[in-house]
């Protein structure tokens, strides 16, 4: 369970970095649009895991690595806007955020169900 200070700081982080991925997110990927879906801070603020979302691409996995291998570019950006408002800058660190494809599984799943059993259904009738 996160403190109320880690929530707040992530809501910081998750703004500033959607800033920075809006301005400056085609040097590291270009013809990709990328979202920050979530931020997940350390008790003590000084590690941060940022799931991220990708439309246009063909390997997310690819891409995220790319994002990593630019993590301290983006951390010296992130703290040249946050300066005033965190005393430690923390790690960053990139993550795919799958909830989207794990949504759509799901739904075919239900989906998959609801068909069996509506051919049940009418095999009884």
């Amino acid at each position: 369970m996160e403190s109320k200070r880690q929530q707040k700081f992530a809501g910081v982080l998750q703004e500033e970095l959607a800033a920075i991925f809006q301005r400056e997110g085609s040097a590291y990927l270009p013809n990709t649009l990328v979202t920050i879906t979530k931020v997940r801070v350390s008790p003590d603020l000084a590690v941060a895991k940022v799931y991220l979302s990708f439309l246009n691409t063909s390997n997310t996995t690819l891409s995220v690595a790319e994002v990593n291998s630019h993590a301290s570019e983006i951390r010296y950006k992130l703290g040249a806007r946050i300066r005033h408002q965190a005393r430690v800058i923390p790690t960053l660190t990139f993550f795919v955020d799958d909830t989207n494809e794990y949504v759509e599984h799901m739904d075919k799943l239900f989906d998959k169900i609801s068909r069996d059993r509506k051919e049940t259904d009418e095999e009884a009738d």
